[in-house]
């Protein structure tokens, strides 16, 4: 057997290349976001649960993952730099076939969010549009280290909220729960932001202007910091003019944690951001769950 032969490409994906492709850790955010739509529509569940866990899976394994398939695509060559072990550049997923993943699961996204009736389909159609417009030229939002993570920020948790309010009522959620789903997707502009840290070199070297590249880590933390602390602070202050005193009391002292957290993560921004994605960010999901019950329980 020559040397050509052993080392030919793969002319197929391996399959657990293609699971991580589609990087099932970052399902979640969507598909909490959505469950607090759901909790924040007031409405019974009763027979509802076809719907609701219809809506979770469109959420996250198949928008969320064409999502992350798209911007793997998209982003290949600075992968090549940042993490060369990755599924494409590594050539587990060889020649086109992770653009064929992602166009397919587009397919798949229209395909499912249409069996949840106008609101579903139509938030649907807006997250496909947003999952490219993020990663794709010549538009590549990622590029703007502002207006990439806002993008990620109101795709991955004010959409999916305001879709599953909206699925379970049949129609537009009241004016509170689109300000709190708003205002907690302003929010998640600082957890994109860190996670930005992890590309760091390669964004530097293609072009990248991540908050992080243009401002440095240290004020880049500083900024995802206010920027996640700012929208939370309007959120315990609506809740408290809202006649919801308990609620917003929790979602402060979550508030608190994580100031505490985020003393620790600006000693050392980009050691410590791996390490506030795994403490801040579960406090501040857990008060978004907190305020979604204040909401169920006002209508």
């Amino acid at each position: 057997m020559s040397l050509s032969t052993q080392i030919a490409p793969r002319r197929w994906p391996e399959p657990a290349a293609m699971l991580w492709l589609i990087k099932p850790i970052t399902w979640f955010p969507p598909m909490w976001a959505y469950l607090c739509g759901v909790i924040s529509s007031g409405v019974p569940l009763g027979g509802q649960w076809p719907m609701v866990l219809l809506g979770v899976l469109l959420a996250g394994p198949i928008v969320c993952g064409m999502s992350q398939a798209a911007n793997d695509w998209c982003d290949r060559h600075v992968d090549a730099i940042n993490e060369p072990d990755r599924p494409i550049p590594s050539g587990r997923i060889p020649g086109r076939w992770g653009l064929w993943i992602a166009l397919a699961m587009s397919v798949l996204s229209l395909f499912v969010g249409w069996q949840l009736g106008p609101w579903g389909f139509g938030a649907t159609i807006l997250g496909v549009l947003a999952a490219w417009a993020y990663s794709v030229e010549p538009i590549r939002m990622k590029k703007s280290g502002w207006w990439g993570p806002g993008l990620c920020g109101l795709a991955y948790e004010t959409l999916p909220w305001i879709t599953g309010a909206a699925v379970l009522a049949a129609g537009a959620p009241s004016m509170n729960v689109l300000i709190i789903a708003l205002l907690y997707g302003l929010g998640a502009h600082g957890i994109m932001t860190l996670n930005d840290f992890k590309a760091l070199e390669g964004d530097a070297k293609m072009g990248v202007n991540s908050l992080p590249v243009i401002l440095g880590p240290d004020r880049a933390a500083l900024v995802a910091c206010w920027g996640m602390a700012i929208p939370q602070i309007a959120v315990i202050a609506l809740l408290f003019s809202w006649g919801k005193p308990l609620h917003a009391a929790a979602v402060t002292l979550l508030l608190i944690a994580q100031i505490a957290a985020m003393r620790v993560l600006l000693r050392d921004p980009k050691a410590k951001a791996p390490w506030y994605q795994g403490t801040g960010i579960t406090l501040y999901v857990a008060g978004m769950m907190i305020a979604a019950f204040a909401l169920r329980n006002m209508i």
